[in-house]
C-alpha cells in the first residue's frame, strides 16, 4: 500500500526524492459516500520534511517553498493529502503524483528579465499615437463662442 522505504519518486533525471522521507497518515474522507466514508479510513496524508530533505538542489528547494508556503508547516514539513478516490493505495498514488507535479512546475529556474530599452522609432510612434489621439479628441470639442 505505501511505497518502500527503497522506492524512488523521480520526479526528473535531476530530481529524484527517496520515499523514506515520506510519512504516512490515513484518516476517514469526507463528503457523500454513505458506509463506506463513516467506516473506512481512505483519506491519506502524506508529510514531507522538506527542511532536512538532502534530495532536493538548493536551488528547487527555495523556489518549492517560496511557490507552496502555505502548505508547509513552522517545522517545515511539506503535507499534502488524497481523498479524490475510494481506497487508500490509489490515493497513496495520488499524492505521489501531486508532488511529482509540484516539483516539475519548479525544477526549472525562469529566465531572467532583461530590461531593454524601446528604439528611436518606437518612441516616435509613441508620440505620433498621442498626438493622433490629442487632435481626435480637440475636433470632438463643440466650437468656441469666437470661432
Amino acid at each position: 500500500m505505501f511505497p518502500d522505504d527503497s522506492e524512488i519518486l523521480e520526479v526528473t533525471v535531476r530530481i529524484r526524492v527517496p520515499c523514506r522521507e515520506f510519512s504516512w497518515s490515513v484518516a476517514r474522507s469526507s463528503g457523500p459516500g454513505g458506509q463506506n466514508v463513516n467506516k473506512v479510513n481512505s483519506k491519506v496524508v502524506m508529510h514531507w520534511g522538506l527542511v532536512s530533505s538532502e534530495s532536493l538542489p538548493a536551488g528547487v528547494r527555495d523556489r518549492f517553498v517560496a511557490s507552496y508556503r502555505r502548505r508547509i508547516t513552522v517545522e517545515g514539513v511539506f503535507v499534502i493529502s488524497s481523498e479524490r478516490f475510494r481506497d487508500q493505495p490509489r490515493n497513496v498514488t495520488d499524492c505521489l503524483e501531486k508532488l511529482r507535479e509540484l516539483l516539475r512546475s519548479v525544477a526549472t529556474a525562469p529566465k531572467p528579465r532583461k530590461a531593454v530599452k524601446p528604439s528611436k522609432a518606437a518612441k516616435r510612434r509613441r508620440v505620433a499615437d498621442k498626438r493622433e489621439r490629442t487632435e481626435t479628441k480637440v475636433r470632438r470639442r463643440p466650437p468656441k463662442a469666437d470661432d
